[in-house]
């Protein structure tokens, strides 16, 4: 197994930066088990998982010492206390719609469902969806050509809620096997979209700690 990218450590909880292309959790079969976790517990074996980024997106993940941190910061998860933003490359010019300006966050609200007879894909679905809420908005570079650099929130934490809501609206992101077009896939090596903030308090201290990890594209 590879090294770790370890961005913080104390006796209660461990922030690793995931590579893209490395499961959070094992996976089905032999040729799935490694992953973050797995590499986490070759070093702390009371490593349990608090929450997941999908195996393309690479960035942050906090990772509890022990089943009290873990029901703590699984808690703290719930209730939408954890503060996360993202930082993706998507296909277009965000700025055609309406109200779309740098530093001006947008809302982007569908409701969002597994799709179960294509799995691992979910859909967006009026009737029977999830609510499904994630502000983005435009940085201030260039965009490259036919794309923009976006920042992008998590307000709920569907599966592919980010994936899925831009290409929703018509911006795809760069290298998303799963919901981009073969053009827009072919114009990166990998899913560009990484998890670049986290903020949130400690269980034990209430100190607020907050992290940032350098995108890496």
């Amino acid at each position: 197994m590879s090294a770790l990218d370890l961005i913080f450590l104390d006796e209660h909880l461990i922030v690793l930066n995931k590579p893209s292309g490395l499961l959070s959790v094992p996976g089905r079969g032999e040729d799935k088990q490694d992953c973050l976790i797995a590499r986490a517990q070759q070093s702390w074996p009371e490593a349990l998982t608090v929450h997941r980024l999908d195996m393309a997106t690479s960035g942050l993940v906090v990772i509890a010492r022990g089943a009290e941190m873990q029901r703590s910061l699984s808690r703290a998860f719930a209730l939408r206390e954890v503060h996360k933003s993202y930082e993706a490359v998507v296909s277009g010019d965000p700025q055609s719609h309406e109200d779309a300006k740098p530093e001006t966050w947008q809302d982007i609200q569908m409701p969002l469902l597994i799709d179960w007879p294509n799995r691992p894909k979910s859909k967006v679905d009026w009737e029977h969806g999830k609510p499904s809420h994630t502000q983005w908005r435009i940085k201030h570079h260039q965009p490259v050509e036919n794309a923009s650099r976006v920042e992008l929130k998590p307000i709920t934490g569907r599966t592919h809620q980010l994936r899925l809501h831009m290409m929703a609206i018509g911006h795809a992101i760069l290298g998303d096997t799963l919901y981009a077009s073969p053009e827009v896939v072919a114009r990166a090596p990998r899913l560009l979209l990484h998890a670049r903030e986290l903020q949130f308090k400690h269980p034990l201290t209430a100190e607020w700690m907050a992290f940032k990890s350098k995108v890496p594209f």
